[in-house]
């Protein structure tokens, strides 16, 4: 089932962010299950929305890929993370690739 997962994360700053995106390498190598993501920050730290083809599939490269590079980065402590399944997606003609 297609999941929809949020995640906030206080105290990670976006150079941490970049880090942990740079020894991942899902730009280059995109996670298998992994549908969209979308990051920003505010005064309280990271914020993710990303869609998945299962939760599953989120742990699984939690566990290979992205808990490695979050330990390297130096990040603390845990995120609040909510996972629901995907009731709608749209994505806007035209629109394509990372910002």
């Amino acid at each position: 089932m297609t999941v929809v997962m949020s995640m906030s994360w206080a105290g990670v700053s976006p150079e941490q962010y970049d880090m942990v995106r740079d020894t991942v390498g899902w730009d280059e190598v995109a996670p298998a299950g992994g549908e969209m993501h979308v990051a920003w920050f505010d005064g309280q730290g990271l914020h993710v929305v990303d869609v998945w083809e299962s939760e599953e599939a989120f742990q699984t490269f939690l566990a290979q890929r992205l808990a490695p590079a979050i330990e390297k980065a130096g990040i603390e402590g845990a995120p609040d993370t909510d996972f629901n399944p995907l009731h709608r997606r749209f994505v806007a003609p035209g629109v394509t690739g990372a910002a």
